[in-house]
């Protein structure tokens, strides 16, 4: 077959980049589309840091006969892509049609706008700035709908894939939590002596001080993510900036839940977090993935009608580690949620490197299981 590749220019071909995956997912009862704001917020200069720093970003349509069937974005972040060596580019929102050879054109395409650039490789389905929404192939936990911030693919997406002979870059675990199952009696012991303890203090997230709270998250999760004991997966830490953490308060404080979120502080400083939000893929699913005015009134009372939620981030500084601080928040957080959201039936989270064997053995002893899995991977430049 022979496919045309063309760079989006217009809001005719912006339309096309969302119409393809409405229409590839028309009929699967289990694909949720991403509001089309946030996904437009990783184009936009004026909204992603990453174009600041020196990062390039341009999206393409595929297509074959005038038709529409494929798209993709290509993208180059040296904060992040020096970080390797050889240094690697990235590639991001495949959507494809299952057709034989689209892959092979988007990933020969891919590997020479990266040679242009000077890359020796680039790795992915990965996203144009935050690390923990838009990632990978689906390839495990199809019978499940996807979590907010993540993609759902089709079976053939995997197959397709692999047909360009890439390699393995990582697999990432999504882990579930079903709210009904009896908490460890162990880690509620450690919790409980822990609250005990007079220079431990733990409580929510307050609303009417979001930007103070965010700022002591953020202080706490980048010293967290910076000194990790596997060092793998210090590789493209780049760490989150004020400007960062001040856009997702602004974003999510219509739908922070406070009693999931706690933070721990030991002599009255910041030392364990846990942040969630409800799964807004509810809402995307009912309003196709747009948010006017006009469906506003969809949130009202959303976060007491969800069923779903997700941990967006869980830290703990360094020298807190290994004294149960983990588990406090942990178990904390899951009980003032049964008790203030008792709508709540499933935590789904984790989004957890296959190689980051302390993180899933902390979530294995909480009683998570594994949901699903996404793929990314590696492509060199011959």
């Amino acid at each position: 077959m022979s496919f045309q590749v063309q760079k989006i220019k217009t809001k005719k071909q912006i339309e096309a980049f969302h119409r393809l995956p409405e229409r590839l997912y028309k009929d699967n009862a289990w694909y949720r589309p991403p509001f089309r704001f946030e996904v437009e917020n990783v184009f936009d200069p004026k909204k992603n840091e990453r174009f600041e720093k020196g990062g390039e970003c341009e999206r393409f349509l595929v297509s074959f006969k005038d038709h529409v069937v494929g798209r993709f974005a290509l993208f180059t972040d040296p904060e992040k892509d020096e970080r390797y060596d050889p240094k690697l580019g990235g590639i991001g929102f495949i959507e494809m049609e299952n057709r034989t050879g689209i892959a092979e054109t988007i990933v020969d395409f891919a590997k020479q706008w990266h040679q242009k650039r000077g890359y020796a490789g680039f790795r992915g389905p990965i996203n144009f700035g935050e690390n923990d929404n838009f990632w990978g192939i689906l390839i495990d936990g199809f019978n499940n709908h996807n979590v907010y911030g993540m993609l759902y693919h089709h079976t053939y997406y995997e197959d397709l894939m692999e047909s360009t002979s890439p390699e393995k870059f990582d697999d990432l675990y999504m882990y579930q939590l079903q709210m009904d199952q009896p908490l460890p009696e162990r880690l509620v012991k450690i919790t409980d002596r822990l609250k005990s303890r007079e220079n431990v203090e733990v409580r929510p997230i307050d609303k009417k001080n979001l930007y103070r709270d965010g700022e002591l998250i953020r202080q706490v999760y980048n010293r967290a993510f910076s000194d990790q004991i596997i060092e793998e997966r210090e590789e493209e830490f780049i760490g989150i900036s004020e400007q960062t953490i001040q856009q997702m308060i602004k974003k999510l404080k219509p739908v922070l839940m406070p009693e999931t979120s706690p933070i721990v502080f030991v002599d009255g400083e910041p030392a364990s977090f846990l942040v969630s939000v409800p799964d807004l893929h509810e809402i995307s699913a009912k309003t196709n993935g747009k948010l006017k005015w006009w469906q506003l009134p969809k949130m009202v009372g959303f976060k007491k009608r969800a069923e779903k939620f997700r941990p967006l981030a869980f830290g703990t500084d360094p020298k807190y580690r290994g004294r149960g601080l983990e588990a406090l928040v942990f178990i904390e957080g899951a009980q003032w949620t049964r008790k203030h959201y008792p709508n709540l039936k499933v935590l789904e989270g984790g989004f957890v490197s296959e190689k980051n064997w302390i993180m899933r053995r902390s979530l294995e002893a909480f009683g998570c299981e594994i949901a699903k899995t996404y793929r990314v991977y590696k492509w060199m430049v011959d």
